[in-house]
């Protein structure tokens, strides 16, 4: 019986059944791809609380022992069944899926305006190594819009949506991540402040630790709490506040691995009490909450398989990180915006990192170093600004035998030390280009000139015509 046959015969008829799985699906695949694939905690020294006239934050439980004699904590579903459910078939794709996740800016929605996003992160998963990946992208990045100058990149969404472009605020948000990062996205997915909320309470709250005192501010006024060192089961409000807490040290970089970490314990949550069935039975309820806050191009067979495949992925091949300080420079536009431009050769070789070097460019990606060069197809400008007449023209020619794509050559002013002007990121060139002609970060400069026409501008200089490789 095929997949299609098995979904239409187990599964329950009515269409609000049907989006809302679609929605519990894509979810399950964020905590799916980042987690162990069963976790058990011993918890009979949880420290858990309620505060006066707050919504409860620990949920009510009913102990159960492990075989180890130990109690651990379950959720309590109001006698809902198990459903029946058909063992779908693991997904068979062989290409590395990308999946952009973002959350929208509450202060935006709440005035009533078209929202900017207040979280993106990249999902990353490959079937072949069953490895899996995210990396956290900053909102005050500066970057360039597709069609638009450069802004902030949580303006992305925004823009689409204003504009009414094809694919409205999610498609302009991914064509601006595909630019920055170089690697294709294939789905999107966005979830609201209130879908969030309702979602984690439908599941009684997701625990985390914390080893330092940390204060909450849920929305709404007087709805700030501190809360002491300890193991907490927090509902929906407390959740979405500890996930958009920005007052600590780190500010939006140390947001970003809260974000991540708190998709770990998602994931422990509903795998530590086998919650699926149970979730799936109470669909229709949680459909009605919820499925206004769900936007996603996945379809439901596409989520299925996903999430059927990457529920086997090891903790140790789960990568994660975050474009934070080391990758960017503080700045300020000239509308006088604090803004984080980014350096494009170190953010590249981070997205390397994480998502490895299946499907995008990587250091250890198959080929000559030539080949890797000419497909990534930085495009290079020549300038010979040194005193020695012919050698734009001699470099170049040098250079495409390195599998350069080098669009122009010119004179330039006279310099002692050569220079490269780094306009959009492609780190292979860069790497080359730096190493091979002896030119330190002191002379690499980032611009962000949207119309430059280039890539990588390189000034060559005395020290390069004195001392250089070419035949």
């Amino acid at each position: 019986m095929s997949f299609f046959n098995k979904i239409t015969k187990h599964f329950p008829k009515d269409r609000p059944t049907q989006i809302f799985l679609m929605g519990l699906v894509l979810l399950a695949i964020v905590g799916a791809v980042f987690g162990f694939r069963l976790v058990r905690s011993v918890v009979a020294s949880n420290q858990t609380f309620s505060l006066p006239g707050d919504p409860v934050i620990r949920v009510d439980v009913s102990p159960v022992e492990d075989e180890n004699g130990a109690e651990e904590v379950k959720p309590i579903f109001e006698n809902i069944p198990a459903a029946s459910l058909p063992s779908p078939d693991p997904w068979d794709g062989v290409s590395r899926v990308n999946l952009l996740l973002m959350g929208l800016d509450y202060r935006d929605w709440e005035a009533g305006e078209t929202p900017r996003t207040d979280t993106m992160m990249l999902l990353t998963f490959d079937p072949l190594t069953k490895s899996a990946g995210m990396l956290s992208i900053p909102r005050d990045l500066w970057v360039p819009i597709p069609g638009f100058e450069y802004n902030k990149i949580n303006t992305a969404y925004y823009l689409g949506e204003v504009y009414n472009l094809p694919g409205g605020g999610p498609g302009l948000a991914i064509k601006t991540v595909e630019e920055l990062l170089g690697v294709p996205i294939q789905y999107y997915a966005q979830i609201d402040f209130q879908a969030f909320v309702d979602f984690i309470d439908h599941i009684g709250g997701v625990k985390l630790t914390f080893d330092e005192e940390i204060t909450l501010d849920r929305r709404g006024r007087w709805n700030t709490r501190t809360l002491e060192p300890g193991t907490y089961t927090l509902d929906g409000e407390y959740s979405l506040a500890y996930i958009r807490l920005r007052t600590s040290d780190g500010g939006d970089f140390n947001r970003a691995r809260r974000q991540q970490q708190f998709i770990l314990a998602f994931r422990d949550r509903i795998l530590e009490f086998d919650m699926l069935p149970k979730l799936v039975a109470s669909a229709p309820k949680i459909y009605n909450d919820i499925s206004a806050g769900i936007n996603t191009n996945l379809t439901l067979n596409e989520a299925i398989k996903l999430a059927w495949s990457v529920m086997d992925v090891n903790r140790g091949e789960i990568k994660s990180n975050v474009i934070h300080n080391e990758y960017v420079t503080l700045a300020k536009s000239e509308d006088g915006l604090d803004i984080l431009r980014p350096v494009p050769d170190k953010i590249r070789l981070l997205r390397d990192e994480v998502f490895g070097s299946v499907g995008v460019f990587g250091p250890v990606a198959e080929g000559e170093l030539s080949e890797i060069i000419a497909e990534e197809g930085a495009r290079v400008s020549i300038r010979n600004g040194s005193s020695h007449t012919g050698l734009a023209v001699q470099t170049a020619s040098w250079l495409r035998e390195q599998g350069f794509n080098i669009a122009e050559e010119v004179n330039a002013e006279y310099t002692v030390f050569s220079q490269i002007y780094v306009y959009n990121g492609t780190p292979y060139a860069l790497k080359f280009l730096s190493e091979n002609m002896g030119i330190t970060s002191a002379n690499i400069y980032n611009q962000d000139d949207v119309d430059s026409g280039f890539d990588i501008v390189v000034i060559l200089g005395d020290d390069w015509a004195n001392n250089n490789p070419m035949p």
